[in-house]
């Protein structure tokens, strides 16, 4: 970390490698609306809830962040979205309304020169209820009933593919499968595309719908889910001497990120910075952290040098928070190794609300 060589940090000040966030969008438990959605938040209000997207009642879990009422009009014309897999239906508003909020409707977009705005959206899961209703259908009927979909809906890069051929984005297209981590692995490898000069637009962000029999049959399987079916709302509790285990859930987020310079010659509205991140490896287990944190301590350390700011300029830290019990050890003590002085530090997650993929 530069603070520790003795020198001071410095951030980036070309104005063409400085990236900004121009516009947001989401699909969530909470709705489509992005201040809804941090009010809900602020409130501590739970979107957590019993599952009745398939019947459940056999299942040791049998509650998620389960979207309800989500609609598509609008943003993804009747034939496509009756064939689509819901994490890609949830990508493409996201990612639609992150282009509205930014001022890029598709008539501004025309106007520009498109080779010059990538997509970066990924997903852990893909797309799995078309995988797992192909599979039935080759178990069931034999492989002449599989839909010609089923490879295409499933992929993991078909979210960035399908935003890309409705918006006419022709900069760098690819998606990126990290777990947990994937939408942030898009926001780093996003803002490092615009600070190489390969894009001045990059729509990144994450989408996962994997509330079904599959998901969270599958899940169950790891033993990394809560059982309290009895209490939903409170069964994601990080830190908590009683926590069991993580939430699974949906949903969608998608950020426009944008080179200063662009986003200043069109005026457009700056949301936020990003400084900097950073990208590590446990080298450890399938699941389970370093007890020690060392994965997650480089990794915060890498961020910070990236960013140009000291441990000391840091005042919150939004957590992976797992509510697993070898996770959130791990990852506190990571954050204490980093930030030596933490009185001065708020610290949460906000899994407990919304298990959202962002």
């Amino acid at each position: 970390m530069a603070a520790a060589t003795g020198s001071a940090p410095k951030r980036e000040t070309d104005p063409k490698k400085r990236v900004v966030i121009t516009g947001m969008g989401l699909v969530s438990v909470f709705g489509n609306d992005v201040d809804t959605f941090y009010d809900k938040l602020l409130e501590g209000q739970s979107g957590i809830t019993l599952i009745d997207r398939f019947v459940a009642s056999t299942f040791t879990v049998r509650f998620a962040g389960q979207i309800r009422d989500f609609s598509s009009v609008g943003y993804i014309d009747g034939k496509n979205d009756r064939r689509l897999d819901d994490c890609w239906r949830y990508c493409l508003v996201s990612g639609k309304k992150a282009l509205e909020v930014a001022h890029l409707s598709q008539n501004v977009l025309e106007t520009m020169d498109r080779t010059r705005i990538g997509v970066l959206a990924g997903s852990g899961m893909g797309g799995l209820t078309a995988f797992s209703t192909g599979v039935e259908a080759l178990v069931q009927k034999g492989f002449k009933k599989i839909t010609p979909f089923f490879i295409p809906y499933s992929i993991t890069n078909m979210g960035s593919a399908l935003l890309a051929i409705d918006t006419g984005l022709m900069g760098p297209n690819y998606s990126i499968s990290t777990a947990c981590a994937t939408a942030n692995y898009c926001f780093f490898h996003a803002a490092n595309h615009i600070r190489r000069g390969d894009a001045d637009i990059m729509v990144a962000g994450g989408t996962e719908a994997a509330v079904n029999a599959t998901g969270v049959g599958g899940f169950i399987a790891c033993r990394a889910l809560s059982q309290r079916n009895d209490e939903p709302h409170r069964a994601s509790r990080p830190w908590d001497q009683d926590r069991d285990g993580f939430v699974i859930g949906e949903g969608s987020g998608v950020l426009i990120m944008e080179s200063l310079e662009h986003a200043t010659k069109r005026g457009a509205n700056i949301i936020a910075e990003y400084l900097g991140g950073g990208i590590t490896c446990d080298a450890h287990h399938m699941t389970d952290p370093r007890k020690d944190g060392l994965g997650v301590s480089t990794c915060i350390t890498n961020c910070l040098e990236d960013s140009g700011i000291s441990p000391e300029e840091v005042n919150y830290v939004n957590c992976h928070a797992t509510s697993t019990l070898a996770g959130d050890l791990a990852e506190v003590n990571a954050i204490k190794k980093i930030f030596k002085d933490t009185s001065g530090i708020k610290m949460n997650g906000t899994k407990a609300g919304t298990v959202n993929p962002l």
